[in-house]
């Protein structure tokens, strides 16, 4: 019988799967796991194997997301292109993605609003700025103005934010320069002239009376 388990051998160097040989040929290799039903001397009509084949393709693109998640949250379009690279069809990956959301694990506002928190939190930049890093990331207009507005962001107030770290800087320079060179840095976190012109003295009298230097 052409479909008759012949042998079932784990493979050298990836113990969690195994090589499912027919008729004495090697036909395909599955998820140990997947395989644990199957014995030699059992036989395989193409329907099971083509549902074998299908459902451990579907479990290794699903394993291949989820350790992608284990970095950080990701956007649907991250998700899309990187299992796209790991060769999976369209068809898989939306499967794959159809699971992650019921799951509630692929979210685009969601990940907007843990996008800007973290950005806040460590590298606080302009609302501009961050709305363009979202949307590079594939992030709808619509989910990223709802994860801004529910944020409360405000460019000054994030100035501040970015500035005060910044500002380490450059603590030992004078007036000028530390005008200068935090102005520019500040400009380069997306904040513009004006909100910039208006946080410097701020941030130069908190250094000011920090470090004691007179202003």
């Amino acid at each position: 019988m052409a479909n008759l388990i012949t042998t079932i051998q784990a493979q050298k160097h990836n113990r969690n799967r195994v090589n499912i040989y027919l008729g004495g040929q090697y036909a395909f290799s599955l998820d140990r796991m997947a395989a644990g039903w199957l014995m030699v001397g059992r036989s395989l009509s193409d329907e099971e194997i083509a549902r074998l084949q299908e459902k451990d393709e579907f479990e290794s693109a699903l394993n291949r997301a989820l350790h992608f998640l284990s970095y950080r949250a990701r956007s649907l379009q991250e998700m899309q292109i990187y299992l796209h690279n790991k060769g999976y069809e369209p068809a898989l990956i939306e499967r794959v993605i159809s699971r992650l959301k019921e799951e509630k694990l692929v979210d685009d506002l969601d990940f907007a609003q843990n996008w800007l928190d973290n950005r806040q939190r460590f590298r606080p930049r302009s609302r501009s700025l961050m709305k363009l890093e979202l949307r590079q990331k594939g992030v709808a207009e619509t989910d990223i103005e709802q994860a801004i507005q529910s944020t409360g962001l405000d460019d000054y107030e994030l100035a501040l934010k970015a500035g005060r770290k910044l500002s380490r800087r450059y603590h030992l320079l004078d007036k000028f320069e530390f005008n200068r060179k935090l102005g520019a840095s500040l400009q380069r976190r997306g904040f513009s002239y004006g909100i910039v012109r208006e946080c410097l003295p701020v941030l130069w009298k908190e250094r000011s009376e920090s470090s004691g230097v007179d202003q």
